[in-house]
């Protein structure tokens, strides 16, 4: 039985929709096999009627009930006794679709992806609300931010909510700044000399949070919205110098931003 999906999108309401090119048939009663990459434990649906066509099929799988655990699910299909892993040709990604997804409250996120070998998987997420950065940058003395709201279930208009960006530095020391944040939409900036002044004496590292207004928890700021994991090893943003001192933004290896000032 060969099977390649053309088309595959894990949509607002937690169904994973696929398109596939088949040669035979996908009859009722095949079953939809998710298979957890590290404990090799397994979830299975029957399938009923697919929209079977000559050489395509239609599936659409709610995932809520499966109750997937974090990690990544390989998918397969079994039909009479036949197992087959299923192959993708879609890349399976879009940063607006992501974006939309994210806009809901979750605490569990789904995503399907095409792996390395051209194969379909789901990666499933533990997730909070979070301030997902899409840009960092250093201007006239200030460090600068921008990105949306993720999983907050705030709507995406015009309202403005009140907020703050909150720098701390090992546990001791703060720095906070007003933000501006307009339906999901937030903007901070911060003075690179505040930094350099609130710890001259010894390097260390300041973790940035968004507080906003109706929301009960500082917002950690992360980037995990997009197809990059390891934002340490991958992304490098140039230093700026203050006073001789160094200043550069990067990751953790949770893809939480951070700031380190010299060293």
């Amino acid at each position: 039985m060969r099977v390649v999906v053309t088309d595959a999108e894990v949509t607002l309401a937690d169904v994973l929709s696929l398109r596939l090119a088949v040669d035979d048939p996908v009859t009722e009663g095949t079953e939809l096999v998710l298979r957890h990459r590290a404990t090799s434990e397994e979830r299975t649906v029957t399938l009923g009627a697919c929209g079977a066509e000559a050489r395509g099929a239609t599936l659409a799988v709610s995932l809520v009930p499966l109750d997937l655990g974090p990690g990544r699910w390989d998918v397969y299909l079994e039909q009479d006794g036949s197992r087959v892993r299923l192959r993708s040709v879609d890349p399976g990604f879009s940063l607006d679709r992501l974006d939309a997804y994210a806009l809901s409250r979750r605490t569990r996120a789904h995503r399907a992806y095409r792996t390395r070998n051209g194969f379909l998987a789901l990666k499933v997420d533990e997730v909070e609300p979070a301030a997902e950065v899409r840009a960092v940058w250093f201007r006239e003395g200030r460090f600068e931010v921008t990105g949306l709201l993720a999983f907050t279930g705030l709507d995406d208009d015009e309202s403005r909510h009140e907020a703050r960006l909150a720098l701390r530095r090992n546990g001791t020391a703060e720095l906070s700044a007003v933000a501006t944040v307009q339906g999901v939409r937030f903007h901070a900036a911060l003075s690179l000399c505040d930094m350099v002044e609130a710890g001259p004496e010894q390097p260390g590292v300041w973790e940035p949070t968004l507080e906003v207004d109706g929301l009960t928890t500082p917002l950690r700021l992360a980037s995990r919205l997009d197809d990059v994991d390891g934002k340490r090893r991958r992304v490098h943003y140039p230093a700026a110098r203050v006073d001789g001192v160094p200043i550069r933004p990067c990751y953790t290896a949770d893809d939480e931003l951070m700031i380190e000032v010299g060293g």
